[in-house]
């Protein structure tokens, strides 16, 4: 989900106009878990979660905020994030 936003964020740079993002969460599973025990966005996974989300009532799409099973996701990466200079 996403909005254009404007408001001023910076006082030196005053009111601007930028991109809101927003996106669902749910409780973390075990990969996810490892990292971040909070929270994990919900991921839909198949067109059919895809239009349920988008087209039916709010308490059948809601029943889509539940995390991955467990062994669903796999950790590609591992390290401190370097941001080039």
């Amino acid at each position: 989900m996403w909005t254009n936003w404007t408001s001023v964020r910076k006082v030196k740079e005053g009111e601007t106009t930028n991109d809101l993002y927003a996106f669902l969460t749910t409780e973390a599973n075990s990969e996810v878990g490892a990292i971040h025990p909070k929270a994990m966005p919900v991921i839909l996974t198949t067109p059919e979660e895809v239009e349920t989300w988008l087209t039916a009532p709010a308490d059948e799409a809601l029943k889509l905020q539940r995390p991955l099973p467990d062994s669903t996701l796999r950790i590609v990466a591992r390290g401190v994030k370097e941001d080039s200079a």
